[in-house]
């Protein structure tokens, strides 16, 4: 008998199409009637990376000339507006937050935002910065865009945007949803109408199969980044809301993996591989999404960017 691991069932069923897992399947937990929402459109531009090399600068400026030419209620920041505040000087990360302000004037529109990794200051110790000083961190991030986890809400949908960023004793980083944050999660999501329709955003994934298809870094890494390591803490929080959707950063992949009847969805990068080409066939770009009865419908959009020194993965 042939056996096939879960590598080789991926190999051979790339580029098929598959009907979505529905909540009909046992291992969907029962959700309540979905509330009536009105349907639109919003965009989900994630990992800018500004910066003043490899005319990124203009890479973004491109881009969001285009996003504004989609018709959309508003965008959501995805995370790592700029690259990269955590190992940079006050110097570079003040000039790195005025540029990216300066180029995100084009999108003339609502932004809500997520802090990304690239989007805390200092934190490692080669930029020379001390806890102490007064953006150390997190607060280089909250000066200039508010508030590390919020909720919102639009025509009838509920947005939760989460703060997946952990930041280590030794000052490193990790993806993780801290225990206060899980708490007021769990209070947020307690608090809304039975069956209204959630929407959840986190710059680190809380759901990714990329470590299936990525190559390992050659240096293990001394905490885990790529995802949210206690994303088991989270995710059953959301078996018993209509949540409809979480969109994600961080790997500059477009991804779509469905739990328990949630799709968690990984929206690709502006900077693609960090302003060096596609990563991983995904190319520069960003995400449109469509609200309508109780679904998410996504499309990808590329600008035409030609990278100066192009390292495709």
């Amino acid at each position: 008998m042939v056996q096939f691991n879960r590598r080789t069932f991926l190999s051979l069923t790339a580029g098929l199409t598959f009907a979505p897992l529905t909540r009909s399947l046992a291992a969907v937990p029962n959700r309540p009637p979905l509330r009536k929402h009105d349907p639109f459109t919003f965009l989900f531009i994630t990992d800018t990376h500004l910066q003043p090399e490899l005319n990124a600068n203009a890479g973004c400026h491109s881009a969001f000339l285009k996003a504004r030419t989609v018709p959309a209620d508003f965008a959501i920041q995805g995370g790592d507006h700029v690259f990269d505040a955590l190992g940079v000087n006050a110097g570079r990360a003040t000039m790195l937050m005025d540029l990216y302000k300066r180029t995100a004037d084009d999108l003339t529109m609502t932004v809500h935002h997520t802090i990304g990794n690239h989007d805390c200051f200092g934190v490692y110790t080669k930029s020379g910065a001390q806890p102490t000083d007064p953006f150390y961190g997190k607060k280089y991030f909250e000066d200039q865009f508010g508030q590390l986890y919020y909720s919102f809400d639009h025509k009838g949908v509920h947005f939760v945007v989460l703060d997946s960023i952990g930041i280590t004793v030794d000052r490193m980083y990790e993806g993780r949803i801290d225990a206060l944050q899980i708490a007021w999660l769990s209070r947020d999501l307690a608090g809304q109408p039975e069956g209204m329709p959630i929407i959840i955003v986190t710059h680190i994934p809380l759901v990714t199969a990329i470590e299936d298809y990525d190559a390992p870094p050659e240096k293990p890494q001394k905490h885990h980044g790529i995802s949210v390591v206690n994303a088991y803490e989270v995710l059953p929080l959301f078996d018993k809301y209509n949540v409809i959707g979480v969109l994600q950063g961080h790997t500059h992949i477009l991804e779509r993996v469905e739990w328990h009847g949630v799709p968690y969805i990984t929206g690709g990068a502006v900077c693609g591989n960090w302003w060096h080409g596609t990563r991983l066939g995904t190319p520069e770009g960003f995400m449109v999404v469509d609200v309508k009865n109780g679904a998410l419908k996504t499309r990808y959009e590329t600008y035409g960017f030609q990278s100066v020194d192009p390292r495709n993965t």
